[in-house]
């Protein structure tokens, strides 16, 4: 089967947050929340203590057996979707003449390794990054805090696209460009997440991307 490979660094602008539920029992949570008798914020507060609540509630990066930080596959493929979804409503892009794109990235986008690890990120990098979620309910507006786990900008990742159509590439080119406006992760509407990035060929020379149209 003919198919196109890029293999792509990507270096990220400004922090990038962890997605993945720290709270392992996040589903029977929530059920348990629904309860009559459920505990409210306050009283898990009071109970618990704030530092426990705010870990059972923070979402953090996925890890190695040695601890490094990692991204799955999927999260790349997620990032593609969203920016095929904003970018079809721009006249003249690639995206905008896709049909059934999710399909397409599905059955013929594919990205390697499974687990994208971090390149060198030290354990005392990785800080919280804490912030207000605001949303307007049949109550009125509410107010909570978000908290994730926060990479510094600065880092890369390294990771390959299999295209089983080689015209793909430059729809794959144009959404890895969208990165510099809206990236991976947790918050991506503030900016986290960011990136800009490069097309590495067999021996790691640089043969594409954005990189030093915005980092010379």
């Amino acid at each position: 089967m003919e198919n196109t490979k890029m293999k792509i660094r990507v270096t990220f602008l400004e922090n990038i947050l962890g997605t993945n539920p720290n709270n392992k029992e996040i589903f029977s949570d929530y059920i348990s929340s629904k309860a009559p008798d459920a505990k409210t914020r306050d009283e898990e507060v009071e109970e618990f203590g704030a530092d426990e609540v705010r870990d059972k509630q923070t979402t953090v990066f996925n890890r190695t057996a040695d601890g490094k930080p990692f991204f799955y596959d999927y999260h790349v493929k997620g990032f593609f979707k969203d920016t095929c979804g904003a970018l079809r409503q721009v006249k003249g892009t690639e995206c905008s003449n896709m049909k059934a794109y999710k399909k397409l990235i599905d059955g013929l986008i594919f990205v390697f390794p499974r687990k994208i690890v971090f390149n060198d990120v030290a354990p005392e990098e990785i800080t919280l990054c804490e912030r207000p979620l605001r949303a307007s309910t049949p109550q009125g507006e509410r107010v909570a805090l978000a908290c994730s786990e926060s990479i510094p900008a600065g880092k890369t990742i390294e990771f390959e696209i299999a295209l089983l159509k080689p015209e793909l590439k430059d729809w794959a080119v144009e959404m890895l460009n969208y990165g510099i406006y809206r990236g991976f992760g947790q918050w991506r509407n503030a900016g986290c997440g960011r990136f800009v990035w490069e097309e590495l060929d067999a021996e790691g020379n640089v043969i594409g991307g954005n990189y030093h149209e915005y980092m010379d």
